[in-house]
C-alpha cells in the first residue's frame, strides 16, 4: 500500500511541475515541463546519489580509513541481507546522517562527522540500520527523484517571480494570469511541492524507524540516537541544507532550522513521536520474550537473546526501561 500511495504522490508532483510550466508558458510550456520532468526522472535514477554525495562533499571512506564504522555498515547489512553499501563521511559539524542509491546494489550510506563526534557506537549502529532500512525499502531511489523534482519545481517559481516583476505582460498570449497571477504561482508552487515531499517522507521515517530497530536488535540504541540528534540540529545549523531545502527530507533527523513540530510543513515526524514508538517497541520485545509472537516474526540478529551486535561478536540483550547512564570509554570508529 505504501509503494501505491508513493507512486500516486510521485505522479502529483509530476502533474504539478507540469501544471506550474502550463500557467508560465501555456499549453507549450506545460508539454516542455512535463518532458523535462520525464528526463530529470531518468536522470536522477541513474545520477541523483553521486549528485547528492557530490552537493556535500562527501568522502567515501573503507576498511583501511575508518575500518570500525565500514565493519559495523557491513554487519549490520548482514544482518539485514543486503549488499555492502559504500559508506561516506561529511565534514559538517551538525550530527545528521542519510542514504541514497537507485538500488540495494548501488546504494550508499553518509554520516556527518558532527554525527560520529556526538553519538557513542551503539548510537551510530542504530542511526546506521535506520538508513539501511530506507536501502531495504529502496525509499532512497523515491526520495532522490523526489527531491530533483521538487527542486525544479522551485526553480521554475523563481523563474515565475521574475517573469511576473518584469515581463509579465508581454507573455499574457501564452499565460492568462499575468503578472499577478506569476506571482502566485511563484509563492504556491514550492508549497505545494513541499507538502507532497512531507506526505512521502513522514511515513517512510516511521517504516525505517521500526526496521532500522530490528536490523540492529536494540530500538533503544535509535532513540536515544534521535534524543541527541534533535538537540544537535537545532543547536548546529547545516547551511549546505538551507541553501537546498528540497534533500532536507532524505536526512535522518530534519536539518533545516525552525521545523522543530510535526506540522504540515515538517519534513520529518515529530522526534518525540518518533522515540516514544521505539520505547514502546523495546517495551514490546521485553514482554513477549525469546518464545513470543513477536519474536518469532523477527530475524536472529532482532531477538532480545544473546544478539550479535553490529561490529561482530556477542551483545547481551539491552535494557528498555532506559539507557545506561554509567560512562564509558569510546571508540571513533571513523578514525
Amino acid at each position: 500500500m505504501n509503494y501505491v500511495r508513493t507512486g500516486l504522490l510521485l505522479a502529483g508532483l509530476t502533474a504539478l511541475f507540469g501544471a506550474v510550466g502550463m500557467m508560465i508558458g501555456g499549453q507549450q510550456g506545460m508539454i516542455i515541463a512535463l518532458l523535462f520532468a520525464g528526463a530529470m526522472n531518468v536522470f536522477a535514477y541513474w545520477n541523483s546519489d553521486a549528485m547528492l554525495l557530490r552537493m556535500r562533499s562527501a568522502k567515501q571512506v573503507d576498511d583501511r580509513t575508518a575500518p570500525e564504522l565500514v565493519s559495523m555498515v557491513r554487519d549490520l547489512a548482514r544482518n539485514a541481507g543486503l549488499p555492502m553499501p559504500k559508506v561516506y563521511v561529511i565534514e559538517n559539524p551538525q550530527p545528521n546522517a542519510f542514504a541514497t542509491g537507485r538500488n540495494p546494489e548501488n546504494a550508499a550510506v553518509a554520516a556527518t562527522t558532527g554525527l560520529l563526534k556526538l553519538l557513542d557506537r551503539n548510537e551510530i549502529a542504530g542511526v546506521m540500520a535506520h538508513e539501511l532500512a530506507h536501502v531495504k525499502n529502496r525509499d532512497t531511489l523515491t526520495m532522490t527523484i523526489t527531491a530533483t523534482i521538487a527542486g525544479a519545481i522551485s526553480a521554475l517559481a523563481n523563474f515565475a517571480m521574475f517573469a511576473g516583476m518584469f515581463g509579465g505582460n508581454r507573455s499574457e498570449n501564452n499565460n492568462p494570469l499575468g503578472g499577478i497571477g506569476m506571482i502566485l504561482i511563484a509563492i504556491l508552487a514550492p508549497m505545494g511541492a513541499m507538502i507532497v515531499q512531507m506526505a512521502i517522507s513522514r511515513t517512510r521515517e516511521y517504516d525505517a524507524d521500526r526496521i532500522g530497530a530490528e536490523i540492529c536488535g536494540h530500538p533503544l540504541w535509535l532513540a536515544s540516537a534521535l534524543a541527541k540528534l534533535d538537540k544537535g540540529v537545532h543547536a548546529i545549523p547545516n547551511m549546505e541544507a538551507e541553501r537546498n531545502p528540497a534533500t532536507a527530507h532524505m536526512y535522518i533527523a530534519n536539518p533545516l532550522s525552525g521545523k522543530g513540530v510535526d506540522n504540515l510543513f515538517s519534513t520529518h515526524p515529530n522526534m518525540a513521536n518518533r522515540i516514544a514508538k521505539l520505547q514502546e517497541m523495546a517495551s514490546g520485545l521485553t514482554g513477549q520474550g525469546a518464545g513470543g509472537h513477536g519474536a518469532a516474526a523477527r530475524p536472529a540478529s532482532a531477538r532480545p537473546a544473546s544478539q550479535k551486535g553490529p561490529w561482530g561478536g556477542s551483545q547481551p540483550a539491552s535494557r528498555p526501561t532506559q539507557p545506561a547512564t554509567k560512562p564509558r570509554r569510546r571508540t571513533r570508529p571513523w578514525n
